[in-house]
């Protein structure tokens, strides 16, 4: 089996054939699709988790994409976006939970896995999350990640019909 990280009570791996039953039941919720980019579909249809699980139940080695699972059912997401030209050292980090596991640290756990995971198997040296001004959730994650706010880029994403500052947060590779 490929890279499996563990966590307190739950396992990130990469996807596989079947998880678009359990992608499907826990993405499709307005609350998680409300602060992402949208290309994260919703509603989130069984069409779409199959395309998902389709396009990356085989990945290369190292993984950039991962299910955040519990009992080996997926209940979040989270992967790594390498960026190219003069960012080539750069990832961008993105991420989602189940609804009924907000709260418990389980995503603040998943983002320091995968961020030392990506560290040491990616030749990058700079991982950076964009957060929605309205989701100080997710930037608390991050805070407790370790993860620094470098800036506010004001009125930079649409979401819903509603303009939003980014909040940039970024770690860097130590030594």
């Amino acid at each position: 089996m490929g890279t499996e990280l563990k966590g307190n009570g739950f396992v990130i791996r990469g996807w596989k054939k079947g998880d678009q039953i359990s992608l499907q039941k826990h993405a499709d919720n307005p609350k998680i699709s409300m602060y992402l980019l949208d290309r994260f579909p919703s509603p989130y249809t069984m069409e779409a988790a199959s395309w998902w699980v389709d396009r990356l139940f085989d990945q290369p080695e190292p993984l950039l994409n991962f299910a955040i699972t519990i009992g080996d059912k997926v209940i979040g997401g989270i992967g790594l976006e390498p960026r190219e030209d003069v960012y080539r050292k750069t990832a961008l980090l993105g991420y989602w939970l189940s609804e009924e596991l907000w709260g418990k640290g389980i995503i603040t756990e998943a983002v320091k896995l995968v961020t030392a995971y990506a560290f040491e198997k990616l030749d990058i040296i700079r991982i950076q999350a964009g957060v929605l001004s309205k989701n100080p959730a997710s930037m608390r994650v991050l805070e407790k990640a370790e993860y620094v706010k470098e800036g506010i880029s004001r009125n930079a994403v649409i979401k819903n019909g509603e303009v939003m500052d980014e909040h940039v947060y970024a770690m860097l590779k130590k030594g």
